[in-house]
């Protein structure tokens, strides 16, 4: 089935991508219409390049502080119904025979997701889901390994789980003043968390920031993610921030153990920001009331072609000529 829900059919999915180097993107969505702009740019790329079983995963976040990906879904802003609302949303486009995504591989991926404030998504939620990020990254260190290893054993069986043992900075909050783990010690602290909690992937600080809303003050940190790779003995990082790495970067992350690369803000900023400058060029036609001027969708299909686009960009990057 191209949704996939549950630990061992996405565990085949993504071992694929392993074997040939290809970190496989984690789009975030906010909206319905962000949704199809991620199937659009996966179905480009199979095309593009004959790939059989094209994967891409597609998350959101439930109430995130920094971003609350499902509150956004619906003007309700019940974040289980947005929860709801786009898994709904996911099969409708891609299981649906007469579908032109048909045949996209999507991997339902929760991140973000708080022990406390999100139990809902983390436990009921799962039946939807491919994998979940566990985000105790705000416990102390010791409170934080506990939760997740908890949570591994209640959920393993039934998903992937991604674990984050250090806070990550996010721009204009905590970036500046998060307390960092230094660089010789990183990769054995990594591996004592993967082992202690039995994570699947982990969320490393790798030089990046969330939110950015540029890429000019971050540089990836290669030699510190081949490091913890070899201190955990396999590939299993996923790089959150993707939005402050330039394109050009995202070649070598396979090669240095990065299975999973998580990216959303700058994608939606500059589709926002292409569709306004769009609406902008119509705005004599709005003036007079020009119905397909006017209307909501003109600037929604115009943010659909940026992110499209933009993610498109992200896959070559990636290497996906190598699923071919």
């Amino acid at each position: 089935m191209p949704v996939i829900h549950g630990r061992k059919n996405a565990l085949k999915v993504l071992e694929r991508a392993e074997e040939r180097n290809v970190p496989i993107p984690i789009f975030g969505t906010g909206s319905f219409w962000n949704i199809e702009a991620i199937l659009i740019a996966a179905k480009n790329i199979k095309d593009k390049y004959q790939i059989a079983e094209m994967p891409v995963t597609v998350s959101m976040t439930y109430t995130y502080p920094c971003m609350a990906q499902a509150k956004r879904i619906t003007v309700s802003a019940v974040p289980q119904i947005g929860f709801r609302s786009v898994m709904t949303q996911l099969r409708t486009l891609v299981d649906s025979p007469e579908s032109p995504y048909k045949d996209i591989v999507v991997l339902p991926h929760l991140d973000h997701a708080d022990p406390e404030r999100d139990v809902w998504a983390l436990t009921e939620g799962t039946q939807y889901l491919a994998s979940a990020m566990f985000d105790a990254q705000r416990f102390p260190a010791e409170k934080n390994a506990e939760l997740t290893a908890d949570y591994v054993k209640a959920y393993g069986k039934e998903i992937l789980v991604e674990g984050i043992m250090d806070e990550l900075p996010v721009e204009a909050m905590h970036a500046k003043t998060v307390e960092r783990i230094s660089d010789a010690d990183y990769p054995g602290r990594a591996a004592e968390y993967v082992k202690r909690t039995g994570i699947d992937f982990l969320v490393a600080d790798l030089g990046t920031e969330q939110q950015a809303a540029g890429s000019s003050n971050c540089h990836y940190l290669g030699d510190r993610a081949r490091r913890i790779t070899g201190a955990v003995g396999r590939p299993m990082l996923t790089m959150h921030g993707g939005s402050s790495l330039p394109p050009e970067q995202l070649a070598q992350l396979g090669r240095d153990g990065v299975v999973r690369f998580n990216v959303w803000t700058k994608i939606a900023r500059d589709a926002g920001k292409f569709a306004a400058f769009e609406l902008c060029r119509r705005m004599e036609q709005v003036a007079s009331g020009d119905f397909e001027a006017t209307e909501s969708a003109a600037f929604m299909r115009d943010n659909v072609r940026s992110a499209a686009r933009s993610m498109e960009i992200i896959f070559e990057h990636l290497g996906y000529a190598r699923l071919a």
